[in-house]
């Protein structure tokens, strides 16, 4: 019986995000009301409140839904990367970016921005800061993976290479989100240009 109370609570929180997801979109996150979420996800509004306090706290379960079926989709890179520097990173970073835009608008990637940097020490921020983090870790491990492989250079620092393709893609990220006319494709051009210098300078 708990086993069952427990899929049918993780079954409704699916369905608040999912729902909360698609009216954001659609009417946009400050046009959106905690009843139409609800009415959507056919749960009574004091469900909902039994599982976030507020929007924003919906909001950042999007976001973490988001980061971690990239990073789930992440770890099969790393685990079994391409046998090219190159090809590896683009690789990791296409991940990353193509699954971007499944649960969240750019609209709402600039709320989550905002926010997270507005208030940095509320759970909010603390949250997204750790999501981030995650990311930044797992394209250092790849970094660390390509060089076990013996595809980049062993006397390069895995971690510090790995920051700086992940924070370079971060801020590239950003101005995409800023701009409604740019395209995925535009942003992965962009940062592919971007490595290849720094992919030619670690690989063997």
């Amino acid at each position: 019986m708990a086993g069952l109370r427990a899929k049918h609570k993780i079954d409704r929180n699916l369905r608040i995000v999912e729902a909360a997801s698609g009216l954001f979109r659609r009417e946009g996150y400050e046009g959106a009301r905690i009843e139409e979420i609800a009415a959507r996800a056919e749960v009574s509004v004091g469900t909902i409140y039994n599982y976030y306090r507020n929007k924003g706290d919906i909001l950042v379960a999007i976001v973490s839904m988001e980061v971690h079926e990239v990073l789930s989709a992440g770890l099969r890179i790393v685990q079994k990367p391409p046998k090219d520097v190159e090809k590896a990173i683009d690789t990791l970073v296409a991940t990353y970016l193509d699954h971007s835009l499944v649960y969240l608008s750019k609209e709402m990637w600039r709320q989550a921005m905002a926010t997270s940097t507005q208030q940095p020490d509320s759970p909010f921020g603390k949250t997204y800061t750790s999501l981030d983090r995650a990311l930044a870790d797992q394209t250092c491990t790849l970094i660390a993976k390509l060089q076990d492989l013996g595809l980049a250079r062993g006397t390069i620092d895995a971690r510090g290479v790995g920051e700086m393709i992940f924070n370079s893609m971060n801020m590239m990220f950003i101005e995409f989100v800023k701009q409604d006319d740019m395209s995925i494709k535009t942003l992965r051009a962009n940062i592919r240009r971007q490595n290849r210098t720094l992919v030619q300078a670690i690989s063997n």
